[in-house]
C-alpha cells in the first residue's frame, strides 16, 4: 500500500499543488489507515466495510466528528486518484456516509478587539515589524495562513492597493489590501535585510577576491530568522503570542482571523457574493456561514430602523 501513498502524494504535490502542510496531513491520515487495515493488504481488497471499520476504531477513541470526517474525506480523495489511475474498480469511501457534524460557530473578534490585536506588536526591531505586518495582512485581506506564507514580494500591488493570491488547487485571485497593512509591510521590507543577510550569507569567491557572496532569497515574502520562507507553524504561534496579551481574548487562530475578516464585512454591508471572492470560496455555500454571525447586527438595524418593530408607548 505505500507505493500507491507515496503516488498520491507525488500528484497532491505536482498536480494539486497543495502547501507542505495540507500534504503532512494527507499522508498522516493514510499511514493510520495502512495500518488499520494491515499494511501488506492488496489495495483492491479495501471494501467499504473496512472504511467504516476504521472510522468506527477512531469513534471509540473519542476523536471529535469534525476529525472523523477529514479523514473519510482524505480517503475518498485517494480512492478517486487509485480509481482514475486504474489500480482500483471502485472508490470504496465513496458510499460510506460523513459523520453528521456539529454545527459550531466560527471564533471571531469584535472590531475593538481586532483594532486592539493589531497593535499589540510594538519595537522598531525586524522581527516586531514582520509579525505586525503578518498580523495587519491576515485582517486586512481574509487570507488563508497558507496562502500568507506563500506570499512573494511581485505578489503585492502597493500601487493599486492588491495582492495576488495563489489558493487551493493552483487557483490565483486578486483582493483587496489596506493601507495600514501596507505601511506595516513597507516599514519591515525596510529591515527585512537584515534577516537574509543572516540566513543567507555564504563564503564564496566573488570576483577575482575572496569577499562574503550573498545568496538572498527576494522573492519570499515573509522570513524566519534564517531567512527563509516562514512557516505556517511559525505564522500561527506569531497570532497565538500577541492574542494571548489581550485578556478578553480567549483564543484566535490564523483562521479565526479570516473569520473576523468576512464577519465584519458582512456587518459593514458587504454582500455574501463579493465576501466569497475575497475569501477564494468555492461555493457559496461555505460563505454562508457567516450570515449567522450576522443576525445580532440584522436585529440592530431592524429595531432601529423598521417602523414596527416594538410596540411604541
Amino acid at each position: 500500500m505505500q507505493q500507491f501513498i507515496d503516488a498520491f502524494t507525488e500528484y497532491l504535490k505536482v498536480e494539486k499543488n497543495v502547501s507542505e502542510h495540507t500534504c503532512r496531513n494527507y499522508i498522516s491520515d493514510l499511514m493510520m489507515f495502512k495500518e488499520y487495515v494491515d499494511r501488506d493488504i492488496d489495495i483492491k481488497a479495501i471494501d467499504n466495510l473496512a472504511v467504516r471499520g476504521f472510522l468506527g476504531l477512531l469513534s471509540r477513541k473519542g476523536e471529535k466528528k469534525s476529525s472523523i470526517a477529514r479523514r473519510l474525506s482524505v480517503l475518498r480523495t485517494f480512492f478517486k486518484y487509485l480509481h482514475r489511475e486504474g489500480y482500483v474498480e471502485i472508490n470504496p469511501a465513496k458510499i460510506v456516509a460523513t459523520p453528521k457534524q456539529e454545527k459550531m460557530m466560527p471564533a471571531f473578534l469584535s472590531v475593538d478587539d481586532a483594532f486592539s490585536l493589531m497593535e499589540m506588536p510594538v519595537g522598531a526591531d525586524v522581527l516586531t515589524l514582520r509579525d505586525k505586518a503578518i498580523l495587519e495582512t491576515f485582517y486586512s485581506t481574509g487570507i488563508r495562513i497558507g496562502e500568507l506564507a506563500g506570499l512573494n514580494d511581485p505578489d503585492i500591488d502597493f500601487t493599486s492597493g492588491l495582492v495576488k493570491v495563489r489558493g487551493k488547487g493552483r487557483k490565483e485571485r486578486i483582493v483587496p489590501i489596506g493601507e495600514k497593512a501596507m505601511t506595516a509591510i513597507k516599514n519591515y521590507l525596510n529591515k527585512r535585510l537584515e534577516l537574509l543577510e543572516k540566513g543567507q550569507r555564504v563564503k564564496g569567491s566573488k570576483g577575482q577576491g575572496n569577499e562574503t557572496a550573498y545568496l538572498y532569497n527576494d522573492n519570499v515574502l515573509f522570513v524566519n530568522k534564517a531567512g527563509n520562507r516562514i512557516t505556517e507553524r511559525s505564522i500561527a504561534r506569531i497570532v497565538d503570542k500577541y492574542a494571548s496579551r489581550l485578556s478578553n481574548i480567549a483564543h484566535i487562530s490564523p483562521h479565526g482571523l479570516r473569520h473576523t475578516f468576512a464577519t465584519h464585512l458582512l456587518n459593514a454591508g458587504a454582500d455574501l457574493r463579493s465576501i466569497q471572492e475575497l475569501l477564494g470560496h468555492k461555493s457559496l455555500s461555505t460563505t454562508q456561514r457567516y450570515t449567522h454571525l450576522g443576525i445580532d447586527k440584522l436585529m440592530e438595524v431592524y429595531d432601529k430602523a423598521h417602523p414596527r418593530s416594538k410596540v411604541k408607548g
